[in-house]
C-alpha cells in the first residue's frame, strides 16, 4: 500500500490535547473529519470506541493504533498524531503513548485496513523513525519520515 495515497498534510495533527484514551480518540475523529470521507462522525466515533473496549490498540514503544470498521466510510480513512505528553492508552508493553495512528476502513472491506496496519506496523519498528517523527515539527516533517 502506497501511504501517500491515505495521507495528506491535511491528515497529520502535531500538539494532540487530549489528555486520555477518549479524548485522542476524539481529536483524531476530527482529523480524519478534513477529508470530507467520514459520513456520520458519530458511528465512525462508536465503531473505534468499541473496537477499543473489546482490546486495546496501544502497541508498543509509545505507539497507538486505534481504528475501527464502520458503514460511516466508503474507503480507508486514516490520520496520524503526536502529542507532546504521554498517554496512558493501555499499551501492550504498559508504556504511555505518543504517537497516534487512527483509520476507520468500510465494514465490508478488510484488505486495505490490513495492508495499511501492516505497513505501518512496519514503519515503527525503527527507533529512529519514532524519534524523527516526535521530533517533527510539520505535517510534512512527518509524512516525510513515513515515505521515505
Amino acid at each position: 500500500m502506497d501511504l501517500k495515497s491515505v495521507l495528506s498534510r491535511d491528515t497529520v495533527a502535531l500538539h494532540l490535547q487530549g489528555q486520555d484514551k477518549e479524548g485522542i480518540i476524539d481529536e483524531l475523529l476530527k482529523v480524519a473529519a478534513r477529508t470530507g470521507k467520514i459520513s456520520d462522525a458519530s458511528a465512525a466515533r462508536k465503531a473505534v470506541l468499541d473496537r477499543e473496549r473489546r482490546m486495546s490498540t496501544g502497541m508498543k514503544h509509545g505507539i497507538a493504533i486505534p481504528h475501527g470498521k464502520t458503514d460511516a466510510v466508503k474507503d480507508l480513512v486514516a490520520c496520524i498524531g503526536v502529542s507532546d505528553k504521554a498517554v496512558d492508552f493501555d499499551a501492550l508493553d504498559r508504556q504511555e503513548c505518543r504517537i497516534f495512528i487512527m483509520t476507520l476502513s468500510p465494514a465490508d472491506k478488510t484488505g486495505p485496513h490490513l495492508q495499511f496496519l501492516a505497513e505501518v506496523s512496519l514503519l515503527f519498528r525503527s527507533e529512529e523513525k519514532r524519534a524523527a517523527i516526535l521530533a517533527a515539527t510539520s505535517p510534512e516533517e512527518v509524512l516525510a519520515v513515513l515515505i521515505q
